[in-house]
């Protein structure tokens, strides 16, 4: 059973990350400390609400460093939601802010014409194949997001799209990051699928 470290920085309802980790088969540690984060087999990104709010907590923490650090020893990492959209460089929600920038591009608002937040559940389409997403091609997640990554400038990092005035841009993989603009703490058996997916890669570090 791998560890996983879902970061704490003090924004939204983190456990329910940890709990859907925990059902899909890792010892899942909600922590701040350096030290189990750094020990952990994977390393868990969530966040809820607003892009700004969410960098500033992750700074004050100190938890954007850790975060990097994990990065950068290839550990398997995955962002979700907002965790997914900090990962940029910026985002239009809070133009005042940096992101990590451990992702190229930016974050933009929803296309017009379109209901803001799209909060519903949407099937995704795997533009490209990769182990995270193994069964997942056109199955249903739950999405609530009123800005995503701009797929015009990353193209070549996006697994996954759903359909939502368009193109919208759900998943992204990058050497050993993955992140998904969809919550699979929320998304029924296709979320503990993809979070078995995650852990399973977990297995191996």
């Amino acid at each position: 059973m791998p560890t996983i470290a879902v970061l704490d920085y003090g924004i939204g309802n983190l456990r329910s990350a940890q709990k859907a980790l925990e059902r899909a088969g890792a010892d899942a540690v909600l922590t701040s400390d350096a030290e189990v984060i750094h020990s952990a087999n994977g390393v868990v990104l969530p966040g809820v609400g607003n892009f700004g709010k969410c960098i500033e907590a992750l700074r004050k923490t100190g938890i954007d460093r850790i975060a990097l650090d994990s990065i950068e020893t290839g550990r398997p990492f995955l962002g979700i939601c907002i965790g997914m959209q900090l990962l940029f460089e910026k985002s239009e929600e809070s133009p005042n802010h940096q992101g990590l920038g451990v992702l190229p591009g930016e974050i933009r608002i929803l296309p017009e014409g379109v209901k803001r937040p799209q909060m519903q559940w949407n099937s995704i389409h795997v533009r490209q194949p990769t182990p995270m997403l193994e069964g997942l091609d056109g199955e249903w997640l739950y999405f609530v997001h009123s800005y995503a990554a701009d797929l015009s400038t990353n193209n070549e990092i996006v697994v996954a799209t759903c359909s939502y005035g368009g193109d919208v841009v759900a998943a992204v993989q990058l050497d050993n990051i993955f992140a998904t603009q969809f919550h699979p703490e929320k998304s029924s058996d296709a979320g503990r699928d993809f979070l078995q997916n995650f852990v399973a890669a977990c297995k191996g570090r």
